[in-house]
């Protein structure tokens, strides 16, 4: 995944062509990470014993152009998600590096994980948004956030519901984050249609589609499916 700014004729075999890796659960050495027993002993107290890695992502946020294209909107995690229960899923966020509001740390708005699942979309930004980088269209303004500064090794564990988001990187350097949203395998998938989530199943189908040739009718279910793996335990439902 590369940034919204760089153009097709700046394409080069560089770092700064990479910001996200998606879905590493098949490279042996990245899953390590969901493996780790320092990572699963707190996983475990969200998704009870039987554990499924849905969501791992390599993070190498770059340089913002200017253009402030480098931020993540704030927004919920399960907004992408068709699975349930929320309280049995967790995300595991591990800094490569030092982070702090110069190079983009998290910001969280504590407490909103105890809401519902709010209407998200892309926000209207003038220097554009990166694919998929859907925000909340409303939400209270005034709640306190907090920024995490975080350093090589840390990790912070966060419910889906939770609103967070993160800066524009203003250094010259990459900021680097490992993570991995875990459920528990007793969770069950929805149907999204007729939600708020329907307009990310539409965006998920359309990179089936354009990426791997899927039926542009899969449901958005069927592609979590394909994506999960077991971590721990017992694949009972997912």
């Amino acid at each position: 995944m590369r940034d919204v700014t760089i153009v097709k004729s700046e394409y080069t075999q560089s770092e700064k062509m990479v910001s996200k890796v998606q879905d590493f659960q098949e490279d042996e050495e990245l899953f390590r990470y969901c493996t780790l027993p320092q990572i699963l002993k707190y996983v475990e107290c969200f998704t009870g014993p039987n554990i499924m890695a849905m969501h791992t992502m390599l993070i190498n946020k770059p340089p913002d152009s200017g253009k402030k294209t480098s931020r993540h909107p704030l927004h919920q995690d399960l907004h992408y998600f068709p699975f349930r229960p929320s309280n049995q899923i967790v995300c595991a966020w591990t800094a490569m590096e030092h982070i702090d509001r110069n190079n983009g740390c998290l910001v969280v708005l504590p407490g909103t994980h105890k809401g519902p699942l709010k209407p998200h979309d892309y926000p209207q930004w003038e220097g554009g948004v990166n694919i998929m980088f859907h925000g909340i269209r409303d939400y209270e303004k005034n709640n306190a956030r907090v920024h995490l500064v975080m350093e090589k090794g840390d990790t912070v564990f966060f419910h889906p519901l939770l609103i967070h988001g993160s800066g524009r990187n203003k250094t010259q350097g990459f900021r680097k984050a490992i993570s991995c949203h875990f459920a528990s395998a007793d969770c069950h998938y929805i149907d999204v249609k007729g939600t708020s989530q329907e307009n990310i199943e539409k965006e998920f189908n359309e990179i089936a589609n354009k990426v791997y040739g899927m039926d542009s009718d899969i449901d958005m279910k069927d592609i979590w499916n394909l994506r999960a793996r077991l971590v721990k335990g017992e694949r009972t439902n997912l």
